[in-house]
């Protein structure tokens, strides 16, 4: 059963001169906050280190959702854990056969949760989805902020959703890339949970009101 929309701002988008002032405006109005980790190597981009997570572990009590675009994020579990990060997904495209990695991320007490990226097919991660807390479908290329949303990937959403109602899960999904007043309704009619906007949020005048218009607009 789909359950109540959640914006998870993305800091990739943030000022990060002022990313303390950046969080705390957005704090009140938010469910979560989004974490690129990238490693130059699986996306052509680098961001977000284990230092910048544990700093903004001290300045917000948001949950910290990691999304690691690296080729071995294994290796750095448990410093995620130590850092303060609730959940961390993978690429469904780096882990195959994820069981291994998602039995790591829980023996560190991390949530767990897995990635799919815009050419592939859901089926991929249809195996896997009892092992998650949270299956994330790009409606982007992974790496970079301010694409335009994939329209593709909602056939994606809409069957997952199906997926994880019909065996009784409470798997969220999460969609993230392009999502602004003009395509969060659509995700959410798809089946999204949750929705990660990064430049519609932290690159507008007033983020919180972004966030309050972004929630009014799945229900307009």
């Amino acid at each position: 059963m789909i359950k109540p929309p959640r914006i998870a701002p993305s800091v990739l988008a943030a000022d990060f001169s002022r990313l303390g002032e950046e969080v705390a405006r957005v704090e009140p109005h938010a469910d979560l906050l989004h974490v690129d980790v990238m490693d130059g190597h699986f996306v052509p981009n680098l961001a977000v280190g284990i230092p910048v997570i544990a700093s903004l572990r001290r300045i917000t009590e948001l949950p910290l959702d990691c999304h690691l675009m690296t080729l071995n994020p294994d290796r750095y579990l448990e410093a995620l854990k130590e850092a303060g990060a609730d959940i961390v997904t993978v690429h469904i495209e780096v882990f195959p056969d994820p069981a291994d990695i998602a039995a790591q991320a829980r023996a560190v007490g991390l949530g767990f949760g897995l990635v799919i990226n815009p050419p592939t097919p859901v089926q991929a991660v249809e195996p896997f989805v009892e092992l998650t807390d949270m299956v994330l479908v790009m409606s982007v290329d992974p790496g970079f902020g301010g694409q335009q949303f994939d329209q593709t990937v909602l056939g994606k959403v809409e069957r997952l959703r199906k997926f994880i109602d019909s065996a009784a899960l409470g798997t969220d999904i999460e969609i993230d890339g392009g999502i602004d007043l003009t395509t969060i309704r659509s995700a959410r009619d798809a089946g999204a949970d949750v929705f990660v906007a990064g430049t519609s949020v932290f690159r507008t005048d007033d983020p919180a009101a972004a966030i309050e218009e972004l929630r009014e607009a799945m229900i307009v």
